[in-house]
């Protein structure tokens, strides 16, 4: 355990630039300069030189990519996935203009062709060696950041565990403030303890601490204003990690209402320019599908009018956006069409299916009809999968957060389906799994993420027995 003298020494940092972006410096500058390196790479090995004209589109792709893309927390799965993405994006946006222009014809076809292989590699390879040189980088820039945290409770414990585990953090975690006696705080945690909160800013200038988390209770606002007050007399940078956060965040994020700072809990992420893009994409794949799978849908029309008395089109009403109820359409794959306040949920072997029912249900051709809600607006092609207007009472009862899957339209296919929780939920415990992928879907969107549920979801439809 270090002791107060071994953590009040403090090295000069002649190094460090701007409070430790040395690493955000080098990593924004990655991308852009691996694109640059590997075009003018391609020109030189195809004709022996680089012309003029590749150094002005250096100048183009190099303006266009930079600050790059931080990747050094992703996986390198991750890492691959995103730098793909982003050089198919910026060679799309490059090839696009030249060929409009008219300015493709003044490039050697082959330096192109080389260059767009060649670029994404040297990307995936330049971020490969700067994880190798991470540690010496931080190091160069001198000594890390000395962080305390006020309040050794379960958030100041989390947050110390992650600064701790960062390998890419220039932090290092000196100690807790706190007023509890050594007796009630948790003994296997290795942090020594710095003092209590009333020494905390003379200490804090003692040992040189250069940033300060605040993990005390929101109750306890009276003892933070006065220990903000006393902090104005050092130059240590204080963060306020409000008890809030030890519940589940939707969509966090600050914003200003006026000039008043408030703090978002529970959000859409389809605000602004994400519900554009969401709306716009949702319309083009709806619209392009329909197309597509016309024939296949009047097929099944006729197969289901064929094969057992009663309407093709099954409607059910349904929770949608903000909870308001919609119509879905499904083609009917039962002898009933229940919708009441009781519904039982489709089992193996339910009598309800007709046999036509079950091949349409068993390839999700039943689901067909809801790219027309899609076009309506009442859904999404993905998002939370939405319930019987019954069931959703049920389970609102019964499982906590239940209703903030309702803060998006509900999808055709979702990120609980394409991760084994399609079809029957025959036990609470399953259902609360489909929630919880449905929330963490709300958390983590992207448009990539939208995409790589589609494509997992033919998958799975072509796969999974789960469904009947």
């Amino acid at each position: 355990m270090n002791t107060a003298a071994d953590v009040g020494a403090k090295a000069p940092a002649s190094w460090r630039i701007g409070r430790g972006t040395l690493l955000q410096l080098v990593e924004a500058s990655l991308d852009p300069f691996a694109l640059v390196a590997s075009l003018w790479a391609a020109a030189y090995g195809v004709q022996g030189r680089i012309d003029p004209i590749y150094l002005a589109l250096a100048l183009i792709v190099f303006s266009v990519t930079f600050p790059g893309n931080l990747h050094l927390r992703d996986s390198y799965p991750m890492l691959m996935r995103r730098i793909a993405i982003g050089w198919v994006s910026v060679a799309g946006l490059l090839l696009f203009f030249g060929y409009a222009t008219g300015y493709i014809g003044n490039f050697d076809s082959a330096i192109i062709l080389t260059w767009l292989w060649a670029a994404p590699l040297s990307q995936f390879g330049a971020h490969a060696v700067l994880r190798t040189s991470t540690p010496w980088l931080l190091q160069i820039q001198g000594d890390p950041r000395r962080v305390a945290i006020a309040g050794r409770n379960e958030q100041g414990l989390a947050l110390a565990a992650q600064i701790r585990d960062d390998p890419c953090s220039d932090m290092k975690i000196v100690g807790f403030f706190d007023d509890r006696h050594s007796a009630r705080l948790n003994g296997a945690d290795p942090m020594p303890s710095l003092g209590n909160l009333e020494n905390l800013p003379q200490r804090v200038a003692e040992l040189h601490i250069d940033v300060l988390y605040l993990s005390l209770p929101m109750t306890t606002q009276p003892r933070i204003l006065h220990l903000l007050d006393a902090l104005r007399d050092t130059t240590t940078s204080v963060y306020f990690v409000p008890d809030i956060f030890v519940t589940d965040l939707i969509q966090s994020r600050v914003l200003l209402v006026g000039r008043m700072p408030v703090v978002a809990v529970c959000e859409t992420p389809f605000d602004g320019i994400n519900g554009l893009v969401k709306r716009v994409s949702d319309l083009v794949l709806a619209a392009l599908i329909l197309l597509l799978i016309s024939p296949c849908m009047l097929a099944a029309a006729i197969g289901v009018k064929l094969s057992s008395p009663g309407p093709v089109i099954f409607k059910q009403r349904r929770y949608g956006l903000a909870g308001e109820e919609i119509t879905v359409y499904k083609f009917r794959s039962m002898t009933v069409c229940e919708d009441g306040e009781a519904i039982a949920q489709a089992t193996r072997n339910d009598p309800r299916i007709t046999p036509f029912g079950a091949f349409l249900r068993k390839t999700s051709i039943d689901e067909l009809p809801q790219f027309i809600n899609v076009l309506q607006g009442r859904m999404s092609i993905v998002g939370p999968r939405p319930h019987a207007v019954a069931h959703n009472e049920m389970y609102r009862k019964l499982i906590k957060g239940y209703m903030v899957r309702h803060k998006v339209k509900p999808g055709i296919t979702g990120w609980a389906q394409v991760n084994g929780l399609r079809g029957e939920t025959e036990s609470l415990e399953k259902m609360k799994a489909r929630i919880e992928y449905d929330l963490d879907y709300l958390r983590n969107w992207s448009l990539w993420l939208d995409l790589r549920i589609i494509l997992r979801t033919i998958a799975v439809v072509v796969k999974d027995r789960n469904a009947y």
